[in-house]
């Protein structure tokens, strides 16, 4: 396959992770009283921050709204550069690098801190993305 076919499912794969991310707002799986009194205490305890009054629970709920935001925005441009590989795959490699190391590191950190489907879905991103590296090294017709 060519790189601009690894780069689109790795844009496909990214949008449903935003998909999938986002559709789970508010990130609180739990139900039980323990849990519940988990986000309620996360949203109580306020402090100062540069002047500004917030919780626990603004830094969880915003980080998770910008995690959305960043697979939104990466898979938009991969499905870009997967355009602009049909001309010109190996002038993308560095970009392509960055984002292979970025999806590196989101594997890891999926292992580390989260369960199976983001895991998976990071795993065959990164795996898209260093196949897409790999087949730009040549020309992409």
């Amino acid at each position: 396959m060519k790189a601009s076919t690894f780069l689109r499912i790795a844009a496909v794969i990214t949008f449903l992770f935003f998909l999938g991310h986002t559709s789970g707002i508010p990130w609180t799986p739990g139900e039980a009283p323990a849990d519940a009194a988990v986000i309620e205490a996360m949203r109580s305890d306020h402090f100062q921050v540069l002047g500004v009054s917030r919780s626990y629970w603004d830094f969880y709920y915003g980080w998770g709204l910008l995690a959305s935001v960043v697979f939104l925005g990466s898979a938009i441009l991969l499905w870009q550069i997967g355009f602009l590989a049909k001309t010109d795959a190996p002038r993308l490699r560095p970009i392509i690098a960055v984002f292979f190391l970025g999806f590196v590191a989101n594997t890891v950190i999926a292992l580390i801190y989260f369960f199976a489907i983001p895991l998976v879905m990071s795993a065959i991103i990164t795996l898209c993305l260093a196949l897409a590296f790999t087949t730009a090294g040549k020309r992409d017709a």
